[in-house]
């Protein structure tokens, strides 16, 4: 889909990540399903004594000793190089810290507890921990770490990483960290390869795998280094990838790691396939679908429906050297929208933040600019169950009368649905509702500009960018705020600086990306809640502070079933919605991808669509492009 460009778009990426944790060159990471038992109650119940995975709810899908995950071809040959183009600039090797613009693909190089299936919902088995210990009510978990974990020094992975680790993370580390891991409190290494994580009183039933999902760092490496700093020297991993050759702010290649010690685990099979993996760095899209058509680059994951279109209409891929390929998915997409900062008085009135909204007329967008490839995005956990629907019923709705007169009345009477158009351009009645909203919130037009009735100030804000590709989407957009009488502006910035004034909130309006996993829970604090507003460098991009929507989120965090949780998820959902802190835009049920015929993929896609570690290069295939054999020409 369309997205502002960021670092990390590419494609290329490590499972197990942290929910949520993307966008702004950070990387994303997903969970996986438990060895839980429903029991009559409906509550879970974790089995006794170490397993060697975890869900959040429900059954693994994978028994103990399985050989493989379903998404992969097992025996897939290991080697080759893919070029990636990625689209900005890094300075930095430590992605874990708010300083600096890491690099992309750093996550290779570096292992968590334990890994995630695509194909589950929210599930764990072992990667650097061999086993996971936890009790019915979840309220501690011990990790067994597997003996033969190294880091790339040959020196053994120990239950003192793991303990440095978390510590580190917690005092020194990204804000989010703070938010993801504030009801770890306690944190023991009870023998060299055992470590008990203890909780915080209350129900929090996924603390289990967000320990998994610790990515563990080198004591003996970092202890005599700045962790607060933005390093350039290649830290030292236990992944299947190090880094090899690099150049700042132009590229960076990740060599795989021959002795790796996890290549004859189950969960490593038929993944990671490629000797090399370089990224490129540019400054303009345009570029890297240039130098992709060139040969140049050897696959990109396509955002703009325009240039899907457009932009590949040559002879390569006629003739099928050059491969378009698009591939469904079942995953939450998230919300992507235009932004609000409620730090600003300006966008305080809840009336003033729904009258913008009416000033975006996607129909036309979709129409113009997309080749109405989009569907329209209505939820913050689009495309999934967990997105609220209709009128709010059963569960939902109980859980929901509880908030009955802290809540708009909306919630209960009125299905969410964003302002729709004709497509025409001009969306005459919008803007009506538009005028009426605002004058009650205290604005008026005089001399043509929209004014406060009691103050004269104009109606001004900045719509802050990281690349001329939006422009296109946000001109429209500001066209009609102005014959709204507003005076709004863009303006695109560099990367770094983008990232620096979103990481401060130092912006009026931002075009962000909120993506979710089947299963949410702890990230969600990051995204929404009063803490997250006042911490610089958290996803609450708009300064969101409604204990309401804190008190839901900890519904969410605590939530004992699948049922329960998909319930909870649409009352915060519905809450979100309502309080017009985004206006939404669009999303698409497919990833677009172009590349060179010298790769191959598993035939069937995964839940979560594109999984590029599970790509393989093709030496017969590469060889065949190499001598200039158009496809089904071979003699």
């Amino acid at each position: 889909m369309e997205w502002p460009p960021t670092q990390g778009g590419v494609g290329l990426r490590r499972r197990t990540v942290l929910k949520g944790f993307g966008g702004l060159g950070l990387g994303v990471l997903l969970p996986w399903p438990a060895l839980a038992q429903e029991a009559a109650s409906g509550a879970p119940v974790a089995p006794a004594g170490p397993q060697p995975g975890i869900a959040m709810h429900g059954d693994l899908k994978y028994p103990p000793g399985f050989d493989h995950f379903d998404y992969v071809v097992p025996d897939a040959p290991k080697g080759g190089l893919i070029r990636l183009g990625n689209q900005g600039t890094y300075d930095s090797f430590n992605p874990y810290i708010i300083r600096g613009t890491p690099a992309d693909g750093l996550g290779f190089t570096i292992e968590t507890l334990m890994i995630s299936a695509d194909d589950e919902p929210f599930s764990e088995y072992g990667l650097l921990a061999r086993t996971v210990e936890t009790p019915p009510d979840r309220s501690w978990v011990v990790f067994r770490l597997n003996p033969d974990a190294r880091w790339h020094d040959g020196t053994p992975v120990t239950s003192e990483d793991v303990v440095f680790t978390l510590d580190l993370l917690k005092t020194k580390g990204h804000p989010f960290y703070r938010h993801y891991y504030a009801n770890i409190v306690e944190n023991e290494a009870l023998d060299r390869l055992t470590v008990r994580f203890g909780f915080m009183q209350g129900e929090n039933r996924e603390l289990p795998l967000i320990c998994g999902q610790i990515p563990v760092l080198p004591k003996h490496w970092w202890e005599s280094r700045d962790f607060d700093g933005a390093i350039l020297e290649p830290p030292l991993g236990s992944g299947p990838y190090r880094i090899g050759a690099f150049e700042p702010g132009r590229f960076i290649e990740y060599e795989r790691v021959p002795d790796y010690w996890g290549w004859g685990l189950n969960v490593m099979r038929g993944q990671f396939n490629f000797d090399r993996i370089r990224y490129e760095y540019f400054l303009d899209e345009t570029v890297i679908r240039e130098a992709l058509k060139a040969g140049a680059l050897d696959f990109r994951q396509e955002n703009q429906a325009k240039a899907w279109a457009l932009d590949y209409n040559v002879p390569a891929v006629r003739e099928g050297r050059l491969i378009k390929e698009q591939i469904g998915h079942e995953r939450p997409t998230g919300l992507q929208g235009f932004v609000m900062n409620t730090r600003r008085p300006l966008f305080q009135d809840r009336r003033v933040r729904e009258a913008l909204g009416y000033a975006f007329d996607f129909e036309w967008t979709n129409r113009n600019l997309f080749f109405s490839a989009y569907s329209r995005t209505r939820s913050y956990f689009s495309n999934s169950d967990l997105a609220s629907r209709g009128l709010p019923e059963g569960r939902e709705l109980e859980i929901l009368e509880a908030y009955r007169d802290r809540v708009p009345e909306e919630v209960f009477t009125q299905p969410f649905e964003p302002p729709s158009t004709d497509g025409s351009g001009w969306p005459r009645e919008n803007l009506r509702k538009a005028f009426a909203l605002l004058k009650e919130a205290g604005w008026v037009v005089r001399d043509l500009r929209l004014v406060n009735e009691q103050t004269g100030e104009p109606f001004a804000f900045e719509i802050l960018l990281s690349s001329p590709t939006f422009e296109r989407i946000a001109l429209p957009f500001v066209f009609n705020l102005r014959r709204l009488g507003m005076e709004p502006t863009v303006r695109t910035v560099d990367i770094s600086q983008y990232i620096n004034r979103v990481r401060s909130f130092d912006f009026d309006m931002i075009v962000a990306v909120w993506g979710q996993s089947d299963s949410p829970g702890n990230e969600q604090r990051d995204f929404w809640s009063s803490a997250a507003a006042r911490q610089p460098g958290t996803r609450n991009y708009a300064g969101i502070q409604d204990p309401v929507v804190d008190e839901l989120i900890d519904k969410l965090i605590a939530a004992p079933t699948r049922a329960e949780l998909v319930a909870r998820t649409r009352a915060l959902d519905r809450v979100l919605l309502w309080g017009y802190y985004v206006i939404p835009q669009w999303h698409a049920r497919f990833d677009r991808v172009i590349y060179w015929d010298k790769y191959d993929h598993p035939a069937a896609s995964t839940q979560n669509g594109l999984d590029l570690n599970t790509w393989w290069f093709d030496r017969a295939k590469a060889e065949r492009l190499r001598q200039g054999v158009q496809p089904g020409q071979e003699s």
